[in-house]
Order: C-alpha cells, then sequence, then structure tokens
C-alpha cells in the first residue's frame, strides 16, 4: 500500500468503519458511578482530546515511525501534565483521574500516551518524589507548560529485567560529577531538555543526574526498525565523560530502592494503559462485527463471533475494577510495589489477549493500519514487555507474597 503525505490519509480510506460518533459502552457494570465527578470531568476531557487531535492522524504516524510534535504544544490545554504532583503548575490530581488520563490517552495511540508518561510520569515524577526543594522549584514549572521536555534514562544496553546492576558510572571531579556509560530505550531522549540519568558513584550509591540539553558527551540516537510504538522516538544514549553540576544530582536518591519508587509511581499508570488499548480493540472489533456481513447476515449474530465479544468485555471490567482499587490504595499510601506489578502483569495479560481477539474478528481487515486494531495490538507488545517484563513483575509480587526474592 501506498501511503500518501497526509496523516490522516488512512484513516481517510477507512472511515466507513470508524468508531461510531457513540461508541460501544464498556461501562457495562456502572463503574462510572464509583468515580468522584472530577475524575470523570478529567476522563472525558482527555477522551475529547483524544478523539479530536490524535486518533484521526495516528495510523500515518505509525506507518512513517515520525513523533507527531505538532501535538505537544497541544497538551497544554489538557492541564493534566504532572498529574498528581502538588503545585508547580501542575493539578494535583488523584491517582486515579491520573490512570483514567493515560488510559484515554492509550486508547487513542500508545505512542502518544508513552510520550506523556515518560515526560508527565517518570521524569517530573522523578523530581518531585526525590528532587530538593530547589530542584522542585528550578525545573517543575517549567516541565509543566511544557517549555522544558523531560526524559528517564535507566535502562541500559545489557541490563533491561536487571536494570539494579547498572553500570552507568558517576564519578565526582570538583565541582561537577561526570557520567560515563551507556542507555538504550529512553523515550523522548533525543530532542528532550531534561534527562534524568541512573549511575552509580564510587560509594556504589545510586543516584539521579538532571543532564540538560546541549551538555558535551551526551549523544542520543533515535532506535529504528522496531515494530511497535513506531511513533514515540526511543533512543541509544551515549554518555562520553558528560559533566553536569554537583547541584544537578537529585537530592534525595541514594540507591535502587529511591528509583523505585518513582517506578512504583508510574508503574499503576501502564495498568490503566492496557484498558485503554483493550478497551479501544473491543469498541473497534464490535462496530465493526455489527456492520460486516458474511454468509448473508453480520458478524455479530454468530455465536463464536458473541462469546468473544463477551469474553472481551468481562476481562475489561475486572481490569477497571483492578485499576480503580489499586489506584484508590495509592492515594491512600497503602498500596505496595507488589500490588502495583501484579496489576501490570495482570492487565497486560488480559489486554494482550483481547487485542488479538480482535484482530482475530477483523479478519485479514485485522491487519490494515486503516481500521486501528492493528494498531493496538502491534503497540500492545511493547505496554507487555516496557515498564517491567510479565516474569519481572510476577517476580516483585512473589518476593512480598512469600517473604523471600527469587531474584538478586
Amino acid at each position: 500500500m501506498v501511503i500518501g503525505s497526509d496523516p490522516s490519509d488512512l484513516a481517510e480510506r477507512f472511515k466507513e468503519f470508524s468508531l461510531p460518533a457513540t461508541p460501544p459502552r464498556t461501562d457495562y457494570f456502572f463503574i462510572d458511578e464509583l468515580l468522584k465527578p472530577e475524575e470523570l470531568e478529567i476522563r472525558d476531557r482527555v477522551r475529547r482530546w483524544v478523539d479530536r487531535e490524535v486518533i484521526p492522524t495516528a495510523a500515518g504516524y505509525w506507518d512513517r515511525a515520525e513523533f507527531p510534535f505538532e501535538i505537544v504544544p497541544k497538551f497544554k490545554e489538557l492541564g493534566i501534565t504532572g498529574g498528581p504532583i502538588r503545585g508547580y503548575g501542575s493539578p494535583g490530581m488523584s491517582l486515579v483521574a491520573a490512570g483514567l488520563a493515560a488510559q484515554e490517552l492509550a486508547r487513542g495511540d500508545a505512542s502518544v500516551a508513552t510520550f506523556y508518561g515518560v515526560h508527565s510520569g517518570l521524569a517530573m515524577g522523578s523530581i518531585a518524589i526525590l528532587g530538593s526543594q530547589e530542584q522542585r522549584d528550578r525545573w517543575l514549572p517549567a516541565m509543566a507548560r511544557l517549555e522544558k521536555i523531560g526524559a528517564f534514562a535507566l535502562t541500559e544496553p545489557i541490563h533491561g529485567s536487571d536494570s539494579i546492576a547498572l553500570e552507568t558510572a558517576a564519578r565526582r571531579d570538583g565541582d561537577s560529577w561526570v557520567l560515563r556509560g551507556a542507555k538504550k530505550w529512553i523515550g523522548n531522549a533525543s530532542f528532550a531538555d531534561l534527562i534524568i540519568v541512573w549511575a552509580r558513584d564510587e560509594s556504589g550509591e545510586v543516584g539521579g543526574f538532571v543532564v540538560e540539553k546541549g551538555t558535551p558527551g551526551y549523544r542520543a540516537r533515535v532506535i529504528e526498525g522496531k515494530i511497535s510504538k513506531r511513533a514515540v522516538w526511543q533512543a541509544e544514549v551515549t554518555l562520553d565523560d558528560v559533566r553536569v553540576p554537583l547541584e544537578n544530582r537529585l537530592a534525595r536518591a541514594r540507591s535502587f530502592k529511591d528509583t523505585g519508587k518513582v517506578l512504583t509511581a508510574t508503574r499503576y499508570a501502564v495498568a490503566w494503559e492496557a484498558i485503554g488499548h483493550a478497551s479501544a480493540a473491543y469498541e473497534y472489533a464490535l462496530a465493526y462485527a455489527k456492520q460486516r456481513k458474511q454468509f448473508g447476515k453480520p458478524l455479530v449474530s454468530f455465536q463464536l463471533v458473541q462469546d468473544k465479544l463477551v469474553r472481551m468485555l468481562g476481562e475489561i471490567i475486572s481490569m477497571q475494577l483492578l485499576c480503580l482499587r489499586l489506584s484508590r490504595l495509592l492515594d491512600e499510601r497503602k498500596a505496595t510495589q507488589g500490588m502495583a506489578s501484579l496489576a501490570k502483569m495482570l492487565n497486560c495479560q488480559k489486554a494482550r489477549k483481547i487485542v488479538a481477539d480482535a484482530r482475530d474478528l477483523l479478519g485479514g481487515n485485522g491487519i490494515l493500519l486503516g481500521h486501528h486494531v492493528a494498531r493496538h495490538f502491534a503497540d500492545m507488545e511493547a505496554v507487555y514487555t516496557y515498564e517491567g517484563t510479565d516474569h519481572m513483575q510476577m517476580l516483585v509480587a512473589g518476593k512480598e507474597i512469600c517473604g523471600v526474592s527469587a531474584f538478586k
């Protein structure tokens, strides 16, 4: 298929199978009644924005592996950057509301959701949780206004699941820290203004170091050839004696446990993202099955099709309830790392099956980008793996349940 230069080209070609103006109701058990009015308002505000600004052009950007830079300033109108962070220009929303925002962004496009999650959750979250008052005052307001974009550099070329063994080194030299090493899969790193680089110092402590754009020795190369989340730019980063001021080390980051505080605070959002992918795939599959006729009648009239759709919806409901409970516990400071890991693991398992069933229901059309499900099908593979693989999430929860760690 030859794709034109118009980003909305694919959506226009297949608009006969686009989602109806009134999408199928996934709130089958009236879970909206458990949400607060302000949470519903944020969810619906983001949903309208995604329908208008993201979905019409998502397929084209995905196909061309281009990042939609023009969307970045439009985030300002949403007023959600920084999510649960209070002050500094961020809204201080509940973790349920922040999760619902992540869900709706993922319902539109995984790459846009990842850009937001890296900037707002990982980068801003690191500074908010582990930074000093001076550091929060210095960086967070501009990041909330999207005047400065953030990235989070933890994973290394040979350390993914065992990122606790990170080898990037930080050496004290006078009034600076000198960083040396390499990172991989770092979202936003090729254009970010602030990159939180995690490194181990000479005493063995793990720290977060804010590297500012243009610092000599910092290089980021966009990773090409991806089959998932193609529109978000993830990079291989090289740190060749990158010199940062002493005051750019996050004040309250001294061990990997501190890094874990940030990951726990963002991992729950990935469980919400999985709902977005699953809901989008279900909605498109149901709309398609109502319109598509085979053997003289609509697909929805066949028992096997109804079986798939009912099971998909049932899993989505269980995902919604799990995320709602986890987010309330996080707001009450009762949640643990194991809870967040279990939610991420279970929801990603369920969403992966749902998007696969949706692609199957669309038959051959299911592999066409213009039908949207193909994007969610491919992108869910990355969601299933990032922020900790399925196996690692299970072992984090297993450590809490069993009282013994099965990994170093």
